[in-house]
């Protein structure tokens, strides 16, 4: 029995006795379903030989930037990447440019790259981890420009990541190589300084950020990839140092953000989530998904409405790490149990004011069950009231979903239920 068991056990929840778990339905999305990209290391080799070839010398040292999300096929983009700059004579290796994720620490970082399988041995290439860093640059109002110390020894970085809609602002460019290079090679006092104001500041200072760096001629390029709805890597490409940051990034985005759908109801009285996770998204719950973004300046979405929130478990690759654990309402012991809170707090202070609403303790209590019926028995329906429930995976690769009674009938055009 863990500390929250114990300390629940005779705890009796005021739930109505005639409370009841509806029955919920199997229902395929209607999602994009772009072609999948056949070989992403054979891509990514390839983007990089013919994007790059101009910008690389014999012997050019290139620190390649690896994150901390659970990209489909990210042991073969970095390998591709990495293949790539090798046939053109660099001499790569790879270092974390995950902020202030895995605690903060070298170690943290280097076991939460390898708890998502992107190991020395997995990638063919040296990881050098430190949260050391150095000034390179500074902004033109100012801002200093971080590198990791071992990135800012090397002639060239270059960020490979997925590009997606971030989970803090909206702006041009918003997750992805941009954002890798300043913010995740920046460690945690480069994360800190971009977090550590509003959604509209954080977008001007990443969009200054990219051109200071880019002024230094550090940036060799960057190679990005985007994914699909169920899970597949649809585009893989390779920016030269002046694409990054540049309208053939925000293009790149654009494109993302129509292949992240948001839940397709425009109102939802419970969400049950069964997984959430760093490596699902960092705020462990993607707003854009479930339309609660809580950033002071940023407004939530108009669709979906949610009303309450059951999480009932984490992913072990977070590490505990559960920034974002405040857009829950509700979670089981277990989850309570595995949450280490000095990672989570490091990852909260770095993120600013973003971080305050988001890292609160959702009501904790003895089961998974308990945790509905009080979602249940709290979203502001009356107890013999038919409610709108929707249950998924997680937040990620959102393809299906299951839904109660009265959503069968408000479903999306080319949604499917299933038999």
């Amino acid at each position: 029995m863990n500390p929250w068991e114990q300390l629940l056990e005779g705890v009796e929840l005021p739930f109505h006795r005639d409370l009841t778990v509806p029955a919920l339905t199997e229902v395929m999305l209607p999602i994009p379903h772009p072609e999948a990209v056949a070989d992403v290391e054979a891509t990514a080799h390839q983007q990089v030989v013919q994007q790059l070839a101009g910008s690389v010398d014999k012997g050019m040292t290139v620190a390649v930037g690896a994150g901390s999300r659970g990209l489909v096929e990210r042991v073969a983009l970095l390998r591709g990447a990495i293949a790539g700059l090798r046939t053109l004579g660099a001499e790569p290796f790879v270092v974390p440019a995950m902020g202030s994720h895995g605690g903060a620490t070298a170690d943290g970082q280097r076991q939460m790259l390898e708890a998502l399988g992107m190991t020395e041995a997995a990638i063919g290439c040296e990881i050098r981890a430190t949260m050391d860093t150095v000034e390179v640059a500074r902004t033109a109002d100012g801002m200093p420009l971080y590198l990791d110390r071992h990135a800012a020894g090397a002639d060239r970085i270059m960020p490979v990541n997925r590009i997606k809609p971030h989970t803090c602002f909206k702006g041009p460019i918003e997750s992805g190589l941009t954002k890798m290079a300043v913010v995740g090679f920046g460690k945690q006092p480069g994360a800190a300084q971009i977090h550590a104001c509003g959604p509209v500041e954080m977008r001007n200072r990443l969009l200054n950020g990219i051109a200071a760096l880019k002024a230094t001629g550090r940036l060799l390029g960057g190679v990005g990839s985007l994914e699909s709805a169920d899970g597949h890597v649809v585009e893989v490409h390779a920016l030269t140092a002046d694409q990054v940051g540049s309208e053939t990034e925000i293009a790149l985005t654009d494109v993302a953000r129509d292949l992240v759908p948001p839940l397709p109801f425009p109102v939802i009285d419970v969400l049950i989530i069964e997984q959430g996770g760093k490596d699902i998204s960092g705020t462990t719950l993607d707003p854009n998904v479930t339309g609660r973004f809580w950033v002071h300046g940023l407004a939530d979405s108009e669709s979906p409405r949610v009303s309450t929130i059951v999480l009932l478990g984490i992913t072990e690759a977070s590490g505990g790490n559960v920034l974002g654990i405040g857009f829950a309402d509700f979670i089981p012991a277990s989850v309570a149990a595995g949450i280490n809170w000095q990672k989570t707090y490091v990852n909260c202070f770095t993120a600013g004011p973003s971080g305050v609403r988001r890292s609160r303790m959702p009501m904790v209590l003895p089961t998974e069950e308990d945790c509905i019926k009080a979602a249940l028995s709290m979203c502001g329906k009356a107890v013999d009231e038919p409610k709108r429930v929707v249950r998924i995976r997680s937040t990620l690769h959102l393809t299906r979903c299951w839904v109660s009674a009265p959503l069968l009938t408000e479903l999306p055009a080319g949604a499917l239920v299933v038999d």
